[in-house]
């Protein structure tokens, strides 16, 4: 398997993991969601179905039900809109009413997903989350999105318009299972999937291609990636094409212990003799 595929084949295992993980967690029955704008819910009277509704809640944070007309429920619980509906049907209407509440639509909550995702947008969230679970939403990660995963939410302790960024060790989470990195996403996050870094290696080594980057990769680690040197190779003539402040500058003078840095292109030569 060359460079390419491996990178590939490494991208499409971990978005299966994510989509593993997603579907085998247990499902949010969405009782801890606090209702929202936008959000549509179906509360069931039972025994009376002429006063069962499927309703949107509106802008002010109502919705319109049989007998009772406007009800507030912003801000509620599925639990908490249970029992004052019981209450509000109890006084004057039913007797020993029995109401139940569930959410057909999460929409007042969203958060942002960008960069190496198969579908990046906007998307409705419920009241927890996690970050597996959002990536899946966006379809998982595409076959080069890096090992990181870059928050921006609001800080909610400090003034308005303030905000934090979180760094998030996709690698981390998804190959070791480092569940504390699996954070849960809130409403008015955007998450940001940037782009795996990568080196190229070419000239006279058995495999050149493409290789994912590792924070202190040096030459003789990159040229082990690409199964060493062929034997027409010349080890000290070796080139490295790097990019500097926007501007390709290419290093003659190289050895084995040398780091390489993300975007470098290596180029090994043919020997003369």
């Amino acid at each position: 398997m060359n460079g390419s595929e491996t990178l590939k084949t490494t991208a499409l295992l971990t978005a299966i993991t994510c989509l593993i993980w997603f579907f085998s967690a247990p499902m949010l029955s969405g009782q801890d969601y606090t209702v929202g704008e936008d959000d549509v819910i179906t509360v069931t009277v039972y025994n009376q179905p002429q006063l069962s509704s499927k309703v949107r809640v509106s802008g002010d944070g109502t919705i319109i039900l049989p007998l009772l007309g406007s009800v507030q429920v912003k801000g509620m619980s599925v639990v908490e809109i249970s029992k004052k509906l019981t209450a509000l049907f109890a006084d004057g209407y039913l007797v020993n009413p029995q109401i139940s509440v569930f959410i057909d639509e999460f929409s007042s909550k969203k958060a942002t997903i960008l960069g190496m995702v198969k579908n990046p947008g906007h998307y409705s969230i419920r009241q927890s989350t996690s970050l597996l679970e959002f990536i899946s939403v966006a379809g998982g990660l595409t076959a080069d999105a890096g090992s990181t995963a870059i928050i921006t939410r609001g800080d909610k302790s400090a003034k308005p318009g303030n905000s934090e960024t979180l760094q998030i060790d996709m690698a981390g989470l998804i190959e070791k299972g480092e569940a504390a990195q699996n954070i849960s996403i809130f409403h008015g996050d955007t998450v940001y999937i940037p782009k795996m870094d990568v080196i190229y290696i070419n000239g006279e080594v058995k495999r050149p291609d493409k290789y994912k980057y590792e924070k202190g990769t040096t030459m003789i680690m990159a040229i082990t990636l690409a199964s060493g040197f062929t034997d027409k190779a010349a080890p000290k003539n070796i080139r490295i094409i790097r990019k500097v402040n926007g501007e390709e500058v290419v290093i003659t003078k190289t050895n084995m212990d040398e780091p390489v840095l993300p975007g470098d292109i290596i180029v090994v030569p043919e020997s003369i003799f």
